[in-house]
C-alpha cells in the first residue's frame, strides 16, 4: 500500500533504537524525510546514516534529551516545521508506590507526559495552518492495564492519554489526526531491563525470566519493533484521516478484555 506521505517531513523522538527506530524506518520506507533524536550522539548519528543509506531519504540526527527544555529547543530548531510527529521517551524505573517521592513523579510527568505535550504545542499549530498533520504518541499498555511496579509510568502516560482525548478532537477539523500507540512487551532494551528485574527479584536466570514473561502473552513472543513501526506509519498515512483520538494496543493479546 502506498501510504501517500512521500516527501512529508517528520520528527521521531528516541529513535536510535527500539520502538522509535522501528517507527523511523517505517516512515523512511514510505518516503518521509526525517529528523531523529536520542541522547547519545554516536548512536543517533549512526542510525541516521543507516536509515538514509537504506531508504534514500534525508535524515537529520540531533543528540538531545527530548525531556528537557533545552533538548526540545535543539530538536525543534533542527526540524523547523513537521508534517508528522512521533513522540517517545524512555519510561521511568520500576519500584514500589510507598517509595516514590514528589520529585519522582515530577520527573516521570516531565518525561512521559509534558515533553510530548510541549512538542505538540510547538508543531501542531503549523500542521493546522497547512491543513494536514499526523501525531503518534508512543505510550504503554499500562494505560489500559496498569502494571503495579510501573506506577510512575502508569500515572504519566495516562495523563498524556487524557490530554490527547480532548486535544485530538479540537484539531481534527484542520486535517490533523492525533493518536496513541500502546506497546506491550517488545524486543527492546526496555524489555531486557525489565527481564533483568524479574531475574534479580526471583533469583532466576535471564532466559527463565524471559520465558516467564512471554508465557503471559498469547502469541508466546515479544513484539517486533519493525511491526510496531509499520503500525505507526499507517497511523501517519493519508488513509488514516478518519482515525482520531484512538489508543491502538499492540500487546500480542496480553490484555484479556472484550473492548
Amino acid at each position: 500500500m502506498d501510504l501517500g506521505i512521500r516527501g512529508k517531513r517528520g520528527l521521531v523522538c528516541a529513535a536510535s533504537k527500539g520502538l522509535g527506530r522501528g517507527c523511523a524506518e517505517a516512515l523512511a520506507e514510505a518516503g518521509v524525510d526525517l529528523v531523529i533524536n536520542s541522547r547519545t550522539e554516536a548512536d543517533i548519528t549512526r542510525t541516521a546514516k543507516e536509515i538514509a543509506a537504506k531508504y534514500g531519504v534525508g535524515v537529520t540526527p540531533v543528540a538531545a534529551d527530548i525531556t528537557t527544555d533545552e533538548g526540545r529547543a535543539r530538536v525543534l530548531e533542527a526540524v523547523g516545521q513537521a508534517d508528522i510527529l512521533v513522540t517517545n521517551a524512555g519510561g521511568p524505573p520500576p519500584g514500589d508506590w510507598r517509595d516514590w517521592s514528589r520529585d519522582d513523579f515530577i520527573r516521570a510527568l516531565d518525561a512521559n507526559m509534558l515533553s510530548a505535550v510541549a512538542l505538540m504545542q510547538a508543531l501542531v499549530p503549523g500542521m493546522m495552518d497547512r491543513g494536514w498533520g499526523r501525531v503518534v504518541n508512543i505510550t504503554s499498555q499500562s494505560v489500559k492495564s496498569p502494571i503495579a511496579a510501573l506506577g510512575l509510568s502508569n500515572t504519566a502516560r495516562t495523563g498524556l492519554t487524557g490530554f490527547v482525548a480532548g486535544m485530538s478532537r479540537q484539531v481534527a477539523g484542520h486535517g490533523v489526526c492525533v493518536n496513541n500507540i500502546l506497546p506491550g512487551i517488545h524486543a527492546t532494551d526496555r524489555a531486557v531491563s525489565l527481564d533483568r528485574g524479574v531475574m534479580e527479584k526471583q533469583g532466576i536466570d535471564m532466559e527463565t525470566a524471559r520465558r516467564q514473561r512471554q508465557a503471559g502473552i498469547p502469541t508466546g513472543t515479544y513484539g517486533d519493533p519493525g511491526d510496531f513501526g509499520a503500525a505507526c506509519a499507517f497511523l501517519c498515512s493519508q488513509q488514516a484521516k478518519f482515525i482520531v483520538g484512538q489508543n491502538l494496543l499492540l500487546d500480542g493479546g496480553a490484555l484479556n478484555a472484550t473492548l
